[in-house]
């Protein structure tokens, strides 16, 4: 495992990012749509109002008022169910708490001098984001050795027998009866955040980033997937929670499986909210990612209403002016280049074609795509034959990746007490 890992805490991730403004479970649908298309995240964290206004909260308390994270194949999936589709209106003015899905462990506080190592065990277990204080006068200042915390030596310090090369340090989190001011500034840390740090420290994890995904183990096979005949809404029949994305695919010769597309949060993240629901629960799983002809759909699918001032199709500014316009792949975000559906996929380049690697892609690789397409997931294909799918790469398996190999924290040929002396002076 890289020292960087050791010598950098989660406050010097925080530099630059904004403070983060509680989106609350009573607020409509509609509002979460607007949300989501301004977030830079692609979810949003959902909470409970304060009980009392102005009351100085332990942090056991703030993690108790958080619900869930909010994504937009959450709000499609549940736009797309027939009552919801029926009345367009009240669906879009129910309230959110309606719609996630509630998780109280994929967000934790935590203070800005925890060790970023201790950080992304966090996240390897399932944590998706960190939040945490601003407003205690934190720079971006890392810790400078690991065995220092806060100027203190840490507890705790486990030396295996039979090495002096390698350390197992626990530390003391921060009591979780801790209170701060209602005053206190927030902001959240997401793992694209992480990957966007560990991305500029490749040299310090060298060999790692060169090695490929397979070599790694970082490849899951453990994917969602829905062959392109199906209805699409069967998608949504169990909604994947990391990454949240389902594979759309066509069975070939040697019951193997291409690729043609994804339903996925990232790929709905900007889109028209109200149209993808309608083709979620109408058409093919196949049609849905490839798109549908816009004379087709003048012909056989139903108005919508939706905001022209929004540039991505979005449903925002509630109470604009609203123009009627058919249902098209484009409204929906995707902008196939094929005529029509049916053709090969080799024929097919749009802006629904899902991001894919092969198995012996680099690790540096496939974190530069995902950081590149703002991707949560990369799915990964064999090396000889395209498209034909093997996995999935996510977050959580680059995290794994990138913290699983040994490495000497400290030079054989010193000590604890040199190398921190020599650190002190």
């Amino acid at each position: 495992m890289a020292s960087v890992f050791l010598y950098h805490v989660v406050g010097d991730l925080t530099v630059g990012k904004p403070e983060m403004v509680e989106f609350c479970e009573t607020e409509t649908v509609d509002a979460a749509i607007r949300a989501i298309g301004e977030s830079t995240e692609g979810g949003i964290p959902v909470w409970k109002r304060r009980s009392v206004a102005g009351l100085v909260e332990t942090n056991e308390m703030r993690q108790q008022r958080f619900v869930g994270i909010l994504n937009s194949l959450d709000i499609v999936a549940f736009l797309a169910k027939n009552d919801c589709l029926e009345a367009q209106e009240k669906a879009l003015k129910t309230p959110v708490s309606e719609v996630v899905v509630p998780n109280n462990s994929l967000l934790r506080q935590v203070d800005p001098g925890t060790r970023l190592i201790d950080a992304l065990e966090m996240m390897k277990q399932g944590v998706k984001r960190l939040l945490v204080i601003k407003s205690g006068g934190w720079k971006g200042m890392s810790k400078r050795f690991s065995i220092l915390y806060n100027g203190k030596w840490l507890k705790n310090i486990d030396m295996p027998s039979g090495s002096n090369n390698n350390l197992s340090i626990n530390t003391n989190w921060p009591s979780s009866s801790s209170t701060t001011s209602p005053r206190d500034r927030f902001c959240c840390l997401s793992r694209e955040d992480v990957i966007r740090f560990i991305i500029g420290c490749l040299g310090a994890l060298a060999p790692l980033p060169l090695s490929s995904i397979s070599s790694l183990g970082a490849i899951n096979p453990n994917y969602y997937s829905i062959d392109a005949s199906s209805p699409a809404i069967e998608a949504t029949r169990k909604l994947p929670g990391d990454p949240s994305a389902v594979a759309v695919v066509e069975q070939t010769m040697g019951d193997q499986y291409k690729i043609i597309g994804e339903i996925s949060a990232s790929k709905l993240w900007k889109c028209d909210h109200l149209a993808a629901a309608w083709a979620l629960a109408n058409l093919s799983a196949g049609q849905f990612v490839m798109g549908v002809e816009d004379n087709v759909a003048s012909r056989s699918l139903p108005d919508f209403s939706v905001n022209p001032t929004e540039g991505n199709n979005n449903l925002a500014n509630a109470g604009g002016i609203t123009r009627q316009r058919k249902f098209s792949s484009r409204s929906i975000g995707f902008n196939p280049s094929s005529p029509s559906f049916g053709v090969s996929r080799s024929m097919y380049r749009g802006r629904s074609a899902p991001l894919t690697c092969k198995v012996t892609s680099s690790l540096a690789a496939v974190m530069a795509q995902m950081l590149s397409h703002r991707a949560t997931h990369v799915w990964v294909v064999e090396d000889e034959s395209d498209d034909v799918l093997v996995g999935v790469v996510g977050y959580a398996d680059i995290l794994v990746a990138v913290t699983k190999q040994p490495a000497n924290f400290i030079p054989a040929n010193r000590s604890v007490e040199g190398l921190a002396h020599e650190i002190q002076n």
